[in-house]
């Protein structure tokens, strides 16, 4: 029982310590270990596409199992705890969130669309270029709602859950979503393992952040428009925290 209650307290402070590290820190500006994490992606990619299921299992394997062995390893050495918090400070990104929505907030009270415009890039995967006043806050918002859970709650749900190598799986298979999970000529079948993963592990996080946010406002209102509405977004995670998010406003 003193174990445990020890090992949640751990946990807790971990996380405090790994917030308090992003609220002062924000995202490392030069050699983010994702950035790294990527370029060796495309490598992988490169020696092992073809647009097939398996070629896609293989190549999410082959990126995935180096990274989570080591951070299964890294349990076993004396300052195992400071290292644990180190990961889940970069596998969160609430401050570079809101900075990033910020800019694009002084941009649009300055009545720039242009930059609003350039800077809502940063946030969204859709085209900005056509957008006009209303398309970029909504961009903004959705984005800020779903990343929500992507860059902060689901990111400590797993550290919690499974310690290092839960954060270290969770974040690079929400990073090789984002790469591979499209629904294009090229990644429709490629991309199936790393997008359906990504849906697996954000299943129960994504209903948390979704419950948190009908918390924080219109708690029957958000949870009506979780019912109605998030039910009917192509995402089947990021439907009910947008439409729990919009409707706890």
């Amino acid at each position: 029982m003193i174990s445990r209650l020890s090992s949640e307290m751990f946990s807790a402070i971990s996380v405090l310590c790994a917030l308090l590290l992003d609220k002062l820190l924000g995202e490392p500006k030069r050699f983010h270990p994702l950035v790294g994490f990527g370029n060796f992606t495309q490598v992988v990619e490169n020696r092992i596409y073809t647009n097939t299921k398996a070629s896609g299992v293989v190549a999410l394997l082959s990126v995935l199992l180096p990274f989570v062995f080591a951070a299964v390893m890294i349990q076993r050495l004396p300052l195992a705890w400071a290292v644990n918090i180190i990961l889940l400070y970069l596998a969160i990104g609430w401050r570079s969130l809101d900075e990033h929505a910020e800019q694009v907030r002084q941009a649009l009270l300055q009545n720039d669309l242009a930059r609003a415009r350039q800077r809502v890039d940063h946030l969204v995967s859709r085209d900005s270029k056509s957008l006009d006043k209303e398309g970029v806050a909504r961009g903004t918002v959705e984005s800020v709602l779903e990343n929500g859970n992507d860059a902060v709650f689901a990111a400590i749900f797993w550290f919690v859950l499974a310690g290092a190598p839960g954060v270290v799986l969770y974040r690079l298979v929400n990073t090789l979503d984002a790469m591979w999970g499209y629904r294009n000529a090229r990644y429709t079948e490629f991309g199936w393992a790393a997008a359906s993963l990504d849906d697996l592990l954000n299943y129960i996080p994504a209903r948390l952040t979704a419950f948190s946010y009908a918390l924080s406002g219109k708690f029957m209102h958000a949870m009506n428009c979780w019912r109605t509405q998030g039910v009917i977004w192509k995402s089947p995670n990021a439907g009910p925290v947008m439409a729990a998010g919009a409707g706890s406003i």
